[in-house]
């Protein structure tokens, strides 16, 4: 009997079969349509001068763009072919593929981050509104948005995690099928009930990582800050920039740990092996392990941490010199 599920056969990319739109897009529509509305809710709520209607629609909109800019550069130059990109530069916006429409294969979610905030901070240069401010109010909301995005990933039966023997390991048909001539192919095969001849070509079931992102990077971290982090800010009167920090600090740690799950491209493996293990990048070997999208998350929680400090020392030094002029 088997011990695993199989990926739901009802599942279908497309949303109708005769239109080349794929849920993957309107998951994405509704994230960003949901992180607008919590920030547009928090506006209102709070009822700030900082910012007019049309300027807050028109930062979310570049912040969006920035996004989209800074997550497919991020992606070209640290996880696809760096060189070929820099002498095809034209090619790194382009969509399409032979003749063929692919969109924009290849998205850095780190990337996007800067992107945005990049985007976001020369809006507010031009049109003199504090940035930190309206930072926070977008990032409170965006796990919940972030969340829509995961499962997207997971209709489209992509971003997968490693092997796994666990109960709720999923088979997915578009993950790469592995030799029953290697011991561990037939060892997790045995665990899970799969049936073959040796030599047969086997797909393993795997974590289902894309799941695991949108509960704990989405659902959970849009309730620590919500519920925890919001009120923390009015109680101790932290600066603005504070929930910025919460927020990358949290998403980093959260997909840092994640990642053991996910696994890592086939093209770049580990970055880093402290136990002197990692041949076989489908399968959870060791913690010591660590991919590259591990070390962009422990740079996002460094960087967390000594935005929190600066936000919250610096201005009130700068308050306190300016009382004693």
């Amino acid at each position: 009997m088997p011990l695993y599920l199989e990926f739901p056969s009802w599942i279908d990319p497309y949303v109708v079969s005769f239109l080349p739109i794929r849920w993957y897009a309107v998951m994405y529509v509704l994230a960003f349509a949901t992180a607008y509305a919590l920030y547009a809710y928090q506006l209102k709520r709070d009822r700030t001068r900082d910012i007019d209607d049309d300027t807050s629609q028109m930062l979310f909109i570049v912040a969006v763009i920035g996004l989209l800019i800074g997550a497919r550069i991020f992606s070209v130059l640290f996880y696809g072919d760096a060189r070929y990109y820099l002498t095809h530069p034209w090619m790194i916006f382009w969509p399409f593929r032979n003749g063929r429409f692919v969109g924009l294969p290849g998205m850095s979610y780190h990337g996007g981050v800067v992107g945005a905030l990049v985007a976001g901070w020369i809006y507010a240069r031009i049109k003199g509104f504090r940035f930190l401010r309206q930072v926070d109010y977008i990032v409170a909301g965006i796990p919940l948005g972030y969340t829509f995005g995961r499962i997207g990933n997971f209709i489209n039966g992509e971003l997968y995690g490693r092997v796994s023997s666990a109960p709720w390991a999923m088979v997915f048909p578009s993950a790469p099928s592995f030799s029953t001539n290697e011991e561990w192919v037939r060892r997790i095969a045995d665990a899970q009930g799969i049936q073959y001849v040796i030599g047969d070509m086997v797909n393993l079931p795997r974590h289902p990582s894309q799941l695991y992102e949108a509960f704990f990077e989405g659902i959970v971290l849009f309730l620590i800050l919500w519920f925890i982090c919001r009120p923390l800010m009015r109680r101790y009167a932290l600066k603005p920039g504070s929930m910025l920090s919460f927020y990358i600090f949290g998403y980093g740690f959260f997909r840092f740990f994640i990642e053991y799950c996910r696994q890592p491209d086939a093209d770049i493996g580990y970055v880093i092996t402290l136990t002197g293990e990692g041949g076989e990048i489908a399968l959870f070997e060791s913690f010591g392990n660590i991919s590259k999208g591990q070390v962009f998350c422990l740079v996002m929680m460094v960087s967390a941490i000594i935005l929190f400090i600066v936000v919250n020392t610096r201005r009130a030094g700068c308050r306190s010199r300016s009382g004693k002029g």
